[in-house]
């Protein structure tokens, strides 16, 4: 008679199951341990990621709580809801946004500040996409958050003043500078979301070219500008 017949079946090592429960255990602890500020980060590091990938509409509580291994009330006892959360990772881009063009704009000469500028605004995209993403996505439609129009409105006020002082010196009408000035950041914006979904080229390399278009631009300005097709003349009108 074959041995095989009386051998005992094989069975599970008991210490599987209990590492799996003690794992589980320990990972509870950690989440219960975490404190109220770390919980807070967490879910502000969560938020911008879901917001960043599928916008502000297409994400929801649930997903963040998920994301997080929390239940949905403690998203809620944070931050009150998903537009709570939202404004909270749309004020702190915005604000390192604004922080990197501010420190940009200390040279001397306006050019090297406009330099310094695309740069700052380049490098906080490379830095930073999905912070960029969250700024141009959907916002809420009733929210209060800064959104991408706001921090070019803020970015372009700040650019306002180096184009005040050249429009004076050149003669041009300085109350004109609003103007320039957000034409100019608006074209820094849409070029970077280009930039940063295409991957190349270098950052020197766009930044050098945004400002070959805004400083040559700038410098060759006609003092009292006029469209071609309104200097045509009108035929005369029968009586």
């Amino acid at each position: 008679m074959s041995k095989d017949r009386f051998a005992r079946p094989r069975r599970t090592p008991s210490f599987s199951l209990g590492e799996a429960q003690r794992s589980s255990a320990e990972a509870q602890k950690r989440r219960a341990r975490m404190s109220g500020q770390e919980r807070r980060e967490q879910l502000i590091d969560v938020g911008r990621g879901l917001f960043a990938q599928k916008g502000f509409q297409a994400t929801s509580i649930e997903e963040i709580a998920q994301r997080a291994k929390i239940t949905k009330p403690l998203v809620y006892e944070h931050f009150g809801g998903k537009e709570g959360l939202y404004a909270v990772v749309v004020d702190r881009e915005v604000k390192s946004l604004l922080d990197r063009i501010t420190d940009g704009l200390d040279a001397e000469q306006p050019r090297l500040m406009l330099e310094q500028a695309a740069l700052a605004f380049l490098g906080y995209i490379q830095d930073n996409p999905e912070g960029f993403r969250v700024l141009v996505r959907d916002s809420p439609v009733t929210g209060t958050a800064g959104t991408l129009a706001s921090v070019i409105d803020d970015v372009a006020s700040q650019v306002e003043y180096i184009l005040v002082e050249e429009f004076s010196k050149r003669e041009f009408d300085d109350k004109l500078a609003p103007l320039y000035s957000r034409a100019l950041v608006g074209m820094t914006v849409q070029v970077g979301g280009w930039w940063m979904d295409v991957g190349k080229p270098r950052i020197e390399v766009v930044a050098a070219h945004l400002v070959n278009v805004a400083w040559n631009g700038l410098g060759k300005l006609d003092v009292s500008p006029g469209l071609a097709t309104m200097s045509e003349e009108k035929p005369a009108t029968r009586p």
